[in-house]
């Protein structure tokens, strides 16, 4: 029974990183395309898609792992998850075909460029907005009976669902002009640069809304955060918060190129931290633990073996091609 207790823990957090890791790398691109309406020039928006045209396309590999691993590692929780979530998951589909589509057809075009650009821009909205409201569905909590999803179509849309789509974007918006400072010069750096001070201010006003919400969902929440002796263990994410909060305001008025972004994905990483301990050791909040929902002992070993082996393998060759595509992007010349 420990081997099988371990083994679900070992896939939460595999699965948990999978999805971390597609949400920062992923973010950045959606967030570009939150911002494309703000960038009208056409050399400004051919640098914006060059700076990610060479690691864009690698970076939905996380999401199918994650979801891939969801559904082997946790069926129960795939099957009552699924039917909750077909909306704004159907939605987050279409968003990142017609961002992909539109990503390569803009080069090849002249008289409808605007056309696919206008694409770029709505399928990184759709997207970025689409897996914001499932995370909040997911949060608030789905109806469950037995083993099944017992809801309606429409329950994933509330007030709070939106709040969290609209969260997300703001965040991936800040991580998208926070990327242009790292890989861009110029008047187009200065102008991510200015983004850059508003979108923080948002993305602090989103995560506080979010965190002064999201107790009130459920007494669990606010039991986990708020009563003593976890209080011990939950106060230090506000504070590193606060203070990596600091520390990007001081990048920002530095102009350090380099820090903006890192610091960003710290933030984001203290928010996810903090969804962790709402939702552990729940997979379905309030109704389906991750032991709960675990496979057989054998289907989660043997496909721990492979994981094992793509994971170092996925990282390796991304990690590579960020480093072949590191420097700054110039108009007209790409990488430098």
């Amino acid at each position: 029974m420990s081997a099988v207790i371990d083994l679900a823990t070992l896939w939460a957090f595999i699965i948990a990183f999978a999805v971390f890791v597609y949400v920062v790398m992923d973010g950045f691109d959606l967030g570009l395309g939150i911002l494309f309406p703000l960038f009208p020039a056409k050399a400004d928006r051919d640098v914006i898609m060059n700076s990610v045209a060479p690691v864009w396309d690698g970076n939905e590999t996380w999401l199918v792992l994650g979801g891939g691993g969801m559904m082997a590692a946790f069926p129960l929780a795939y099957s009552v998850l699924m039917p909750a979530l077909y909306t704004p998951i159907i939605a987050m589909l279409i968003g990142l075909i017609f961002r992909g589509v539109a990503f390569e057809f803009r080069w090849r075009t002249q008289g409808e460029r605007n056309h696919w650009d206008l694409a770029f821009a709505g399928g990184s909205w759709l997207a970025a907005l689409a897996q914001g409201i499932a995370l909040g569905a997911i949060l608030q909590g789905v109806h469950v009976e037995g083993r099944h999803y017992a809801g309606g179509w429409w329950d994933w849309l509330t007030s709070f669902s939106i709040l969290t789509g609209v969260s997300l974007a703001i965040g991936y918006a800040l991580l998208g002009a926070t990327w242009l400072v790292l890989k861009t010069e110029g008047v187009l750096r200065d102008k991510a640069y200015h983004l850059c001070w508003y979108l923080l201010f948002a993305m602090l006003a989103a995560i506080a809304t979010v965190s002064i919400a999201t107790p009130f969902l459920h007494i669990q929440y606010a039991q986990r955060w708020f009563t003593w002796p976890n209080v011990i263990l939950t106060a230090p994410v506000p504070i590193a918060v606060a203070i990596i909060t600091a520390l990007l305001l001081r990048a920002l008025a530095n102009r350090q190129d380099s820090q903006p972004f890192t610091l960003t994905l710290s933030l984001f990483a203290l928010s996810y931290a903090g969804l962790g301990i709402s939702m552990y050791p729940y997979i379905v909040p309030q109704s389906i633990t991750i032991w709960q929902a675990a496979s057989p002992e054998n289907s989660q070993l043997f496909m721990l073996v492979g994981v094992a082996i793509l994971i170092p393998l996925i990282l390796g060759y991304t990690a590579w091609a960020y480093w072949v595509f590191r420097g700054k992007v110039r108009a007209g010349h790409g990488y430098h």
